[in-house]
């Protein structure tokens, strides 16, 4: 079986899940604010705990991706998802809907593209698009790869205009469950990694570490709260916000294909720099301007800004690490971005549950001022990849 092939058969194991995470990143917190009738403060700390949840998976599974193999691992992280809609729809007991967050994580502290859903996977897979491509080309698929998913997180979202409560959870189950036998033909290349760390990686992975960490807390503010913050100052009805999310969505996927672009004209930092900053400077005025049509126009660019140099971003990763230490390293970074976001939950959980409903947006923007000051610091403008030797993959 070529690379091709089994790029394909992973794209269609990524797109069942993004589906269903579209559905889940809607449905859940209507189901919790308005059906189950829980306060926001509750609704954050079920996100805080399944942030958590996901980040000690994440950990698990990058190391898995290393030392145990990549097919065997994204089997296994394949399942959680399904389970944990499963066990959603089992009860409207909060004590299983933590379990079942936990398990699926429910943190929506990422686009639908990136893993909002199920995030736990997302080390496995990038490692394995790593093991099937190039450098030179890496970043076309990585691209190609969050493009499509936010199309299919944006039907996600769409769907839940006419399925909501406990029944979103069922077929997103089903949709999530569907993708995993594309894993089973994968002939996934096996990669020779020791359990310990190059000098290199390590210095590399904890760079990355850091800047995730305080990228998650940012993340951790605001992108959770997005959809709650127009239940709460709007009383946004459930239909229209799948509308609004289906189409923040598809700008956000198709921003994604400029991605290769930003990455050759002016390196990964500062595409970081321009969209994160232009971003954050957005979603200040958000609490401030109680106009709802401009809340919505606000709404639908900031997840496009945030997410257009991710694939670019994590080029940059995997090429400055060994090929045998991609998996650990893209799940350091994220259990590093996934901690820093738990407690920021908790605090716009509090602080929203506290009507101070502007306070995480300012937060958000100075912790990004600071997050692109140590980017540059890091990696400069334009940071020197690994070498990598030539090869005949795609």
């Amino acid at each position: 079986m070529n690379n091709s092939t089994q790029l394909r058969l992973l794209l269609l194991f990524r797109l069942t899940r993004t589906l269903a995470a579209g559905l889940i990143s809607v449905a859940f917190p209507y189901y919790i604010l308005t059906e189950l009738h829980y306060s926001a403060f509750t609704l954050g700390i079920l996100y805080a705990a399944a942030t958590l949840a996901t980040a000690v998976l994440t950990l698990l599974f990058g190391y898995l991706a290393d030392v145990w193999g990549r097919k065997g691992t994204l089997l296994l992280a394949g399942i959680l998802l399904p389970a944990g809609a499963l066990l959603a729809f089992s009860s409207g007991r909060l004590a299983v809907i933590f379990a079942a967050a936990m398990l699926g994580g429910f943190s929506a502290t990422g686009a639908r593209a990136s893993g909002g859903a199920g995030g736990a996977g997302q080390p496995p897979q990038n490692a394995a698009i790593s093991d099937l491509t190039t450098t030179e080309n890496r970043t076309h698929y990585f691209s190609l790869f969050t493009f499509l998913s936010g199309f299919f997180g944006a039907g996600g979202m769409l769907l839940a205009r006419v399925i909501g409560g406990r029944m979103a959870f069922l077929a997103a189950a089903v949709v999530s469950a569907a993708g995993i036998p594309f894993i089973f033909p994968m002939r996934l290349p096996r990669r020779r990694s020791d359990q310990r760390l190059r000098v290199q990686s390590r210095k590399v992975i904890g760079k990355f570490s850091i800047t995730g960490a305080i990228n998650g807390f940012s993340q951790g503010l605001i992108i959770p709260f997005l959809i709650p913050f127009f239940v709460i100052v709007y009383h946004f009805p459930r239909p229209r916000m799948a509308t609004y999310g289906f189409i923040a969505e598809i700008l956000s996927s198709v921003l994604l294909l400029f991605s290769p672009w930003i990455e050759r004209k002016i390196g990964f930092v500062m595409g970081v720099a321009f969209s994160r900053g232009i971003g954050a400077a957005l979603l200040v005025m958000l609490p401030l301007v109680r106009n709802l049509p401009l809340a919505l126009a606000i709404y639908l660019l900031t997840p496009a800004l945030r997410v257009v140099a991710v694939p670019a971003q994590q080029t940059a990763l995997t090429a400055m690490v060994h090929e045998g230490e991609t998996g650990r390293a893209l799940g350091v970074s994220q259990v590093a971005r996934l901690s820093g976001s738990a407690g920021a939950i908790v605090f716009t959980g509090y602080a929203f549950g506290a009507d101070d409903i502007a306070l995480p947006f300012y937060a958000y923007a100075a912790v990004i001022a600071f997050s692109l000051t140590l980017y540059f610091r890091f990696f400069g403008a334009r940071p020197e990849l690994r070498p990598e030797e030539p090869d005949n993959r795609v």
